[in-house]
């Protein structure tokens, strides 16, 4: 069953749900219904939600598994957010908070120094 359309083909605005259809008995109901958050969501959004279920949330997971880097992980989680509408599109993070965290990664065990290295390089862009 395909998606259902998020706007007007003709002119872009957007659509609202305003029959449901028993697949059943054929029973309809007309009104102005609301969806849910989710389906607002783009296919790639949608996946990386599936991804980070299936991980249960655990980003170090999802590092793991990818190859990205936390911050790119958390960047993609920040924008699905934005995209469901439950906050504005974060501002770029202060790059000194984000080499911190890395550093504390590090101290921590968590990350290996190339790791490390690697990330805090990403930060600058190069």
């Amino acid at each position: 069953m395909p998606l259902i359309p998020q706007s007007c083909p003709s002119c872009s605005s957007a659509l609202a749900v305003t029959q449901l259809t028993c697949t059943s008995c054929g029973t309809g109901v007309v009104g102005k219904f609301e969806l849910s958050p989710f389906s607002r969501l783009s296919p790639d959004s949608l996946q990386f939600l599936e991804f980070f279920v299936r991980n249960r949330g655990n980003v170090k997971e999802m590092e793991r598994e990818t190859g990205e880097s936390y911050w790119a992980i958390r960047r993609q989680l920040d924008e699905v957010i934005a995209e469901m509408g439950f906050e504005e599109a974060p501002k770029e993070t202060d790059l000194s908070v984000q080499r911190q965290e890395i550093l504390a990664q590090l101290s921590r065990g968590e990350i290996k120094v190339q790791e490390a290295t690697k990330l805090l390089a990403q930060l600058k862009g190069e």
